[in-house]
């Protein structure tokens, strides 16, 4: 593999990675959260996943001076605040799901519950991929699907737990 190809695969690690995490993050948010309506809601789970995104540029910056050296750049700070956005934008779904099942007239907790369910099914898709898209056979992917799912059923079981 050349070193571009390693970098692009690398990267493609790190989106993939971002979105399953902003999913599980967005996830618990919405199972853990008393927001007084669903709209509350889901400026609690943007926020949220802002903050976390911000954390995570910040240490990588931080990261990058202590390897690299002292003089960290603004042109470095900029090309550090591109990436990781996939953390944010992989709640766009359930997100959207959750508003639309309220605008539907569902009630609170069960568009939180659908949203949860829908980002469960979200999470199990990528196991899928990552199994299928590294070799893994049907079987195999199918495990993978099933615990990256698994983060998912427990968002739903905390949520029932609360609710």
């Amino acid at each position: 593999m050349t070193r571009v190809a390693q970098e692009e695969a690398l990267e493609e690690e790190r989106r993939t990675a971002n979105a399953i995490y902003g999913i599980i993050v967005s996830s618990s948010v919405m199972a853990s959260a008393h927001a007084e309506t669903l709209g509350r809601l889901a400026v609690a789970v943007l926020v949220t996943l802002a903050i976390y995104w911000s954390a995570e540029r910040y240490a990588h910056l931080m990261a990058n001076q202590v390897v690299l050296g002292p003089h960290l750049r603004w042109r470095d700070v900029r090309a550090g605040l591109r990436g990781g956005w996939e953390l944010v934008t992989a709640s766009f779904v359930p997100l959207l799901v959750l508003l639309g099942v309220g605008v539907l007239g569902a009630s609170y907790t069960t568009a939180v519950f659908v949203a949860l369910f829908a980002s469960t099914g979200l999470l199990a898709l990528a196991g899928w991929r990552v199994g299928r898209e590294v070799g893994l056979g049907p079987w195999q992917s199918l495990i993978s699907a099933a615990g990256a799912g698994g983060f998912g059923f427990g968002m739903i079981a905390l949520k029932s737990l609360l609710h």
